[in-house]
């Protein structure tokens, strides 16, 4: 088991180095990571994700529905994210974050561990959780990898992170959808 964690580290430490290889540059492009931090900064809290599903909460019969399934995806999240950082304990990168830049768009300073990315796990969850059609689903797991991106571009997270966010994520808004599927 010690030699699988082993080469699991060793992989995603050179996936993590391509990744850094590719992004280093860009991060030297203000307007960029301005754009990085404005996406995060509306990821944060689920701030995007609430706007959505009081959009689709509008329409008559509609609102406890997407009520509950943004808290469900926002609860099972948090949950998940928690569980998993506190076992993985993974240290955060060393780029400096936005916050660096003289006039930079403030970004709130992470605490936890840094697998997988919170921000991407809950994008993920809640893309997946509160698409009704394939147009929904693509504009918001468009954006979860936007948010999952600019979580990169601000040095708050290694690639692998953001992946292991992703796959996570997307996997707890499929059980979560099967199971409000049941339900009905």
């Amino acid at each position: 088991m010690i030699g699988k964690r082993a080469g699991f580290r060793r992989a995603a430490r050179r996936f993590d180095d391509a990744v850094d290889e590719v992004v280093e540059p860009l991060r030297k492009n203000a307007a960029l990571t301005s754009v990085a931090a404005a996406v995060s900064n509306l990821a944060d809290y689920g701030f995007v994700w609430t706007v959505v599903a009081s959009a689709k909460g509008r329409r008559r019969g509609t609102r406890r529905a997407a009520l509950r399934r943004l808290g469900t995806a926002g609860v099972s999240s948090l949950a998940l994210n928690a569980a998993i950082k506190a076992v993985v304990d993974r240290g955060r990168p060393e780029q400096a974050a936005a916050n660096a830049e003289p006039g930079a768009i403030p970004v709130r300073e992470p605490t936890s561990s840094s697998f997988p990315s919170g921000h991407t796990l809950a994008a993920f969850t809640t893309a997946v959780v509160l698409a009704d059609s394939p147009a929904q689903a693509v504009a918001f797991i468009g954006f979860a990898a936007v948010v999952g991106a600019s979580r990169i571009q601000l040095g708050a997270h290694h690639a692998s992170d953001v992946a292991g966010g992703a796959l996570i994520g997307a996997g707890l808004g499929a059980l979560l959808r099967s199971t409000n599927r049941r339900r009905r």
